[in-house]
């Protein structure tokens, strides 16, 4: 059975279709795990909150424990490591990653950020070998068939390939970039607009957002079936 990883990176703590001040991306996960859960009940499913719980930034000892050979670590590099290594160890595990990652700044959320530098790890997610002919960096994940989508949400519009803020948008690329240096190349996006507006056009973005998840669940649950049947 696959395992699905669940991460939430916004700061709000509800759900927009349930609170007031909820969040649109804590929305969109639900749905997409309520809905991937209904067809495949007996599959796990990994709840990670990043938004409320962060993992706490990289620092120089962490950086002295993470380049140190594991053989050759102390007590407290091991320990410096121990929240990254459960991190890593939920990511190789998962088959499927759906994170909920809304747009702060053009960017991704702190907290997300904290969570990508935690899991980007040499010799667990990559590897490096200054004395390796070609390329010293090699991903660590490539080839394990796993998944990753993340879903957004944006104050402004125009923010996908071609729209008039297109240029500005390093939420969806901040992502795909790191996943892909570990080997997950199999990238799926889908984001709300609007936010900021609280007007009709959130409203059918938002329609529209709901409508695209639910097209990518079945979509990926046809080609897990297929999978299976191979």
């Amino acid at each position: 059975m696959p395992r699905l990883l669940w991460i939430d990176a916004s700061a709000r703590p509800g759900r927009s279709d349930r609170d007031a001040y909820g969040s649109h991306t804590r929305r969109l996960t639900a749905r997409f795990v309520e809905r991937w859960r209904a067809a495949r009940p007996g599959d796990d499913i990994v709840y990670r909150d990043v938004g409320q719980s962060p993992p706490s930034p990289v620092t120089g000892r962490w950086i002295h424990a993470a380049f140190t050979k594991p053989e050759l670590r102390e007590d407290w590099m091991r320990d410096v490591l121990a929240e990254s290594d459960a991190l890593v160890d939920e990511l190789i595990a998962a088959d499927v990653v759906v994170a909920g990652v809304p747009m702060y700044n053009f960017n991704v959320p702190a907290q997300f950020k904290a969570y990508v530098d935690n899991v980007v790890r040499v010799g667990r997610t990559f590897g490096f070998d200054r004395s390796r002919a070609g390329e010293p960096y090699w991903p660590l994940l490539a080839g394990m068939g796993k998944r990753l989508v993340v879903l957004s949400s944006r104050g402004d519009y125009g923010y996908d390939p071609g729209g008039r803020m297109a240029a500005v948008n390093h939420v969806e690329p901040s992502i795909r970039t790191p996943f892909a240096y570990l080997g997950i190349t199999d990238f799926r996006s889908v984001a709300v607009e609007y936010d900021e507006f609280a007007d009709d056009r959130l409203q059918a973005s938002l329609q529209a957002a709901e409508r695209a998840v639910d097209d990518l669940v079945d979509d990926m649950l046809r080609a897990q079936a297929s999978r299976a049947a191979a």
